[in-house]
């Protein structure tokens, strides 16, 4: 349902308590979790050719938010990509969407303890024992979710101060850190062994996860004071904070860390890695794991918080059984919380059993691409549909903008799928994140047969401003 441009009476309600500071560290906290932390290690494979994967892909997450900028701005609705395909192609859609993002939501959320463990692990379980790494990526699950069933006031509060948090070490790297690079440590540039087209092309499937989190300002608008200015401004303000911390930090720990080190699988947590040979010693490794560990907490606090947002929102439209609606004493969506936190979990023992934790957060992470880059593709035809629409009714302004943004969101959303096979020798683990995914959108086959005799009709298209 479109939400207007600003109502007192809903933005003085208890679940309309975001404004644009908690909007934006929203967007950065669930963009900036503990992916780009463990990227260096999960790119072994491919070397430092990665940092061009990374620039292509910050290219094509800014894209993703102008889209959302642009759609969230017409039509500010809860829910984001779900009602903006729902909108424009019917029910039908709208629920594979609705289903395939809160899976990505999940998966995602799974993807972020399981590289939480890498740096938790900088300071117990070293010796990296199966059944402890579990329980530690579990941690990382429950305890967001407990902190979401106390409310979205809560929930904002925390995230705002994880966000800070988290930019330290990655500041630090992008700044100081690009003092201490070393040419040689950026050789073997590919490490892949396939050509650099391909190299690049994998490792950019990879990057693209780190950016996961662009639209999430967008999905939770019910929670945003003022949507249509805030939701905008706050997915693009912190996607472009994101991006630049992203390529300074990324270049300096790949000019840091020898690449040889990190391809034999060494250097789980590169960045305390790389900030102990700034300063010497092992207290500032110390101090970014630390922060790392924070920052996973906070990027899984607003993922929680999304995987719940998703499903009450397509509940709201009879899309999703109606047991997503309801709240808890705090107003919070604990049906929608629980649940969310015991899919990831799942996700997180299955994954761990049988292979190594590179492996685990790797094939998370692919699966989660996969899962996203459907929504992100039915929201950029969603837009492409829209402003044709608008030109044959002679709406002209940023036309071409918006059919330039939306096709190149529409080529990465594709590319996004295409790239996300995985590295090994076996074919389960090679083709692992799309039998994942897969299984996990049949699972929402008898969802749909179940509600579709109550789903509601959607809303007409809103008109362009």
């Amino acid at each position: 349902m479109s939400l207007p441009a600003s109502d007192p009476e809903l933005d003085s309600a208890p679940g309309r308590q975001m404004g644009l500071g908690q909007s934006t560290a929203l967007v950065v906290g669930t963009i900036i979790g503990v992916g780009v932390f463990s990227l260096p290690y999960s790119l072994a494979g491919f070397g430092p050719i990665s940092l061009v994967a990374m620039a292509i892909g910050s290219v094509a997450a800014i894209a993703f938010a102008l889209l959302f900028a642009a759609l969230s701005h017409r039509m500010p609705a809860d829910g984001g990509l779900y009602a903006y395909s729902r909108t424009a192609f019917g029910n039908g859609v709208g629920f594979a969407n609705a289903w395939s993002y809160w899976i990505d939501a999940c998966a995602g959320n799974a993807a972020i303890a399981v590289g939480w463990v890498f740096y938790v692990e900088h300071f117990v379980n070293k010796g990296g024992h199966t059944g402890v790494s579990i329980l530690i990526a579990l941690a990382c699950l429950w305890i967001p979710a407990a902190l979401n069933l106390t409310g979205v006031r809560t929930v904002g509060e925390f995230q705002v101060v994880t966000t800070v948090l988290k930019f330290i070490p990655l500041l630090f790297l992008a700044t100081v850190g690009l003092f201490f690079v070393q040419a040689g440590n950026f050789t073997p540039w590919n490490t892949s062994g396939d050509s650099s087209v391909s190299a690049i092309g994998g490792a950019m499937a990879i990057c693209l996860f780190t950016y996961l989190g662009v639209e999430t300002a967008a999905v939770a608008a019910a929670r945003v004071r003022d949507p249509r200015r805030n939701i905008p401004r706050a997915t693009v303000l912190g996607t472009l904070s994101a991006a630049v911390v992203y390529m300074l930090s990324l270049t300096a720990v790949f000019g840091i860390v020898p690449a040889s080190s990190l391809s034999l699988g060494e250097n789980k947590d590169s960045y305390a890695v790389a900030a102990n040979s700034i300063l010497g010693g092992s207290w500032p490794g110390d101090l970014v794991a630390a922060a790392v560990v924070i920052s996973g907490l906070g990027a899984s606090n607003g993922w929680t918080m999304i995987c719940a947002e998703m499903p009450r929102a397509a509940a709201d439209d009879r899309l999703f059984p109606s047991a997503f609606i309801r709240t808890n004493r705090h107003g919070a969506p604990f049906v929608g919380i629980l649940a969310s936190a015991v899919l990831a979990s799942v996700a997180v023992v299955v994954s761990f059993l049988g292979t190594d934790g590179a492996t685990v957060f790797t094939t998370l992470v692919l699966m989660t691409g996969i899962t996203a880059a459907i929504p992100f593709g039915f929201s950029a035809l969603a837009q492409i549909s829209w402003r044709i629409r608008d030109r044959r009714l002679g709406i002209t302004a940023h036309f071409v903008r918006d059919i330039a943004v939306a096709v190149v969101s529409l080529a990465a959303s594709i590319a996004f799928i295409y790239y996300s096979r995985n590295n090994g020798d076996s074919w389960y683990v090679v083709w692992g994140p799309f039998l994942m995914a897969g299984i996990a959108l049949l699972l929402g086959v008898p969802i749909y047969l179940a509600q579709r005799a109550h789903m509601v009709a959607p809303p007409p298209v809103p008109d362009h401003e």
